[in-house]
């Protein structure tokens, strides 16, 4: 990879994702795969001002020795000083950078039983760490190709040459353009989809109807109030605004807990706990799964929606039009990252309590009863489509069309022409602005914190 490129990578990485702020400390988790880029978003983080950058590293073929040997009561124990390092996390806040290399099937071949078992244990000490960070620090998920990963989105290359076509695609996805200046080019992506986050509150739906004829038929009750979001999340304990996910292409919010109906078809593979899930079918009744099938990893899939009691039910939905630049792609990317901003998706377990006004001074009993789902999983799977059609249905019953053949109905300009109005006084801008202004500030949490 060409070292210039890969420095521009970087500095996006520090500078504009995780908007890394002087005297922060950084945690960045990453692949042993991965040194040059970790070093260089280490540099960027120091030159950024960051007091101290920790860098943890992973290794998926020692992973899956783990696995294949030691027991389930091991690997599921959370140690006296990983439990205290996490404690001391929510006193210090760290800007916390994950680059995913992965290879999606890095644990084929391991027992879902295990996997499952193994996750419900751990999770069971750790999530409550992770939901007092929740709103108060920056955090950032990337990709980087390994030539395991690389080799399953292009089987028929060689090695290197799956590779450098693998990081040419994630620079597209990025919008990393040679002679551009990216800054401003994420600056007026964000404002898209925030614009349509702001439509979407706007309109206050009480429900979404989708239906494709791949047999998708699935209505989803949303939350009174919940904000819709896209793109940028806020540290509120600094008012620094970052992007949590690179790429990004959602615009998404936290449904009702345990209020959704019908069946939703898979359109993309899912790669969870380093099993590939694909070609499956999700039946929900009285805001539940009630059944699954799927052509490949089914057992995984249902050991999934089993984890916990959240576990089958939904934490969030999103709203990705086909043009999304990883969907024109073409590419399977067997990577949630990319293959959740390709098209619209769903998650299983655990909502964004981001979503709701005044969630900083809310209990989690408090958040719960709101209607934000609570798990120890958030898992987005693929249900959009080139002919995917979503209704949003008010709360009086009358319905607008959302997204028509997979995509945004029209141009949401077309849908504010009270912003077309000459006013007469300064009084009726100040109004107008404090309205706009209403919505808020945007989040974006689309991807569970790997932990």
């Amino acid at each position: 990879m060409n070292e210039a490129k890969l420095r521009e990578y970087a500095e996006l990485i520090v500078k504009i994702g995780a908007n890394v702020q002087k005297g922060q400390r950084v945690r960045l988790q990453t692949g042993v795969d991965q040194v040059q880029l970790a070093t260089m978003v280490t540099e960027e983080c120091y030159k950024a001002g960051a007091s101290y950058v920790e860098v943890i590293w992973e290794c998926g073929p020692i992973n899956k020795l783990n696995y294949q040997y030691a027991s389930a009561e091991t690997l599921g124990t959370v140690q006296t000083w990983e439990e205290e390092r996490l404690k001391q996390m929510t006193v210090d806040l760290p800007v916390r950078i994950f680059i995913d290399s992965s290879d999606p099937d890095e644990l084929a071949g391991i027992s879902a039983d295990l996997l499952s078992t193994v996750r419900q244990m751990r999770g069971k000490v750790t999530k409550k760490y992770r939901d007092q960070l929740d709103g108060k620090h920056q955090w950032l998920i990337v990709a980087a190709p390994s030539p395991a990963w690389a080799k399953k989105v292009f089987p028929g290359e060689p090695e290197d040459i799956a590779v450098e076509k693998l990081w040419n695609a994630i620079f597209d996805c990025l919008y990393l353009k040679e002679g551009e200046d990216v800054e401003k080019i994420w600056q007026a992506h964000c404002d898209r989809m925030t614009q349509k986050a702001n439509w979407l509150n706007e309109q206050a739906f009480r429900k979404l109807h989708y239906t494709s004829k791949n047999g998708t038929d699935f209505t989803v009750e949303l939350i009174p109030g919940a904000k819709w979001s896209g793109a940028g999340d806020i540290n509120h304990m600094n008012n620094t605004f970052y992007v949590p996910n690179m790429p990004t292409e959602e615009v998404f919010t936290s449904p009702m807990r345990g209020k959704c109906e019908g069946r939703l078809v898979s359109t993309k593979p899912l790669s969870w706990s380093g099993q590939v899930i694909n070609n499956f079918t999700v039946d929900f009744k009285g805001g539940k799964v009630v059944d699954c099938h799927a052509e490949q990893g089914e057992e995984v899939l249902k050991k999934m929606f089993a984890m916990d009691e959240g576990a089958a039910m939904l934490g969030e939905v999103a709203l990705v039009p086909k043009e999304s630049p990883i969907n024109q792609s073409g590419l399977m990317f067997f990577n949630t990252l990319f293959d959740e901003n390709a098209c619209c998706h769903v998650a299983a377990g655990a909502g964004f309590s981001e979503v709701l006004d005044g969630f900083m001074d809310m209990s989690d009993e408090e958040i719960l009863a709101k209607g934000v789902n609570d798990s120890l999983i958030h898992v987005d799977f693929m249900v959009g489509s080139d002919d995917l059609h979503i209704v949003g249905i008010h709360e009086d019953g009358s319905e607008t069309d959302v997204f028509v053949n997979g995509t945004w109905l029209s141009n949401l300009n077309n849908h504010r022409p009270i912003l077309s109005i000459t006013l007469q006084n300064t009084t009726a801008a100040i109004v107008l602005a404090a309205v706009a202004a209403s919505a808020g500030p945007t989040i974006a949490v689309g991807w569970t914190l790997p932990y």
